[in-house]
């Protein structure tokens, strides 16, 4: 894949180097939302149809970290979901997780607090070492969002194995660039509004089948039942037996642009999105003298490397002080270039 083919489907209006905060979205998904919004202001349909997308792109995220289907629930948040997780997890759970991790991942086990759940947090890099018969989860970001940094999934998990510790890995960062095969894990959760360029409100988490009956749907609704459209009225309970009783009612046209989007990210590959990323990456690390990474993400300390980005039109971000580029699928090397131009100048 190389970057001539970009311009077919995405519209960058300048050189977007911001795909950690936001993705963007590809043209059949934006016209899609702009389709699903004209009926709606217009009133020409009714609504079911627009449940659709949700299952096409839940069969896509599937698909996407080697996952059945029916092991997939969908959400709105990460933290929504993985809230499910820390709340059904067994009074005086012992959590280990990066010291830098993200919020969404570790505020729903430390709300846990008042049920004796205990949350430990080490060195990314040394994660896998700490995992022992102390530890009873491991939650840890596949990608960090602070530094770039691609989490040692195998040693993570091969430890995790040895000691029966369960794992719980926030994606958000990773799918749509990176490979992960989900049923290493526990519990994948992923947003789809970074790398897999969705709207927000589109959220999805995979689960051992084995996992799920330990998890409260303590969110259920009308969408949790395995017909949705035949669970609008009434008890008793009837849950759906997959994981999309873990789900809750989704938000339509969000949903209308993901699924297109997702199939996109199918029909290119992710090993293939792989290769384009990190090697654009790498020329720009290589431009700024730094080593060669596996990840998509460049942390750097070009001194005043932010405000002249933002001078240039160039979009970025700066996280910890740092500048954080992001590079993905609309990415060329004259992006590579141009950004490394304007910080030499």
């Amino acid at each position: 894949m190389t970057g001539a083919l970009m311009p077919d489907l995405w519209e960058p209006a300048g050189t977007y180097l911001n795909t950690a905060s936001y993705g963007l979205p590809p043209r059949p998904a934006w016209d899609a939302l702009q389709e699903a919004l004209d009926d709606w202001r217009g009133g020409r349909t009714s609504w079911e149809h627009w449940g659709t997308p949700g299952e096409e792109a839940r069969a896509s995220f599937a698909r996407l970290v080697g996952v059945p289907p029916e092991t997939v629930a969908i959400g709105a948040t990460v933290s929504g979901l993985i809230g499910l997780i820390a709340a059904s997890v067994p009074d005086g759970t012992r959590m280990l997780a990066p010291d830098v991790e993200f919020t969404s991942l570790l505020f729903p086990f430390l709300v846990q607090q008042h049920r004796g759940v205990s949350v430990r947090l080490v060195p990314a890099r040394e994660l896998p070492g700490e995992i022992g018969p102390d530890v009873d989860v491991v939650a840890f970001s596949a990608v960090q969002m602070a530094s770039g940094e691609v989490a040692d999934l195998d040693a993570i998990s091969l430890a995790a194995a040895e000691h029966d510790v369960m794992t719980v890995v926030d994606a958000t960062q990773a799918i749509g660039w990176l490979p992960l095969h989900a049923s290493r894990f526990d519990v994948v959760a992923a947003h789809g509004y970074k790398w897999l360029m969705s709207p927000r409100g589109t959220a999805y988490m995979s689960i051992r089948p084995e996992r799920l009956g330990d998890i409260v749907p303590t969110t259920a609704g009308w969408y949790a039942g395995e017909d949705p459209l035949e669970t609008f009225f009434g008890p008793p309970l009837r849950l759906a037996d997959s994981a999309r009783r873990l789900d809750t009612s989704p938000a339509w046209f969000m949903w209308v642009a993901a699924a297109p989007t997702l199939a996109i990210i199918e029909e290119v590959g992710v090993e293939a999105i792989t290769r384009h990323d990190v090697a654009l990456a790498n020329r720009f690390r290589a431009g700024l003298g730094l080593e060669p990474s596996n990840s998509a993400i460049v942390m750097s300390d070009a001194p005043g490397a932010a405000e002249k980005l933002a001078v240039a039109g160039i979009q970025a971000a700066v996280r910890g002080g740092r500048l954080r580029t992001s590079w993905h699928v609309y990415n060329t090397e004259s992006d590579v270039d141009r950004t490394l131009g304007v910080l030499s100048g």
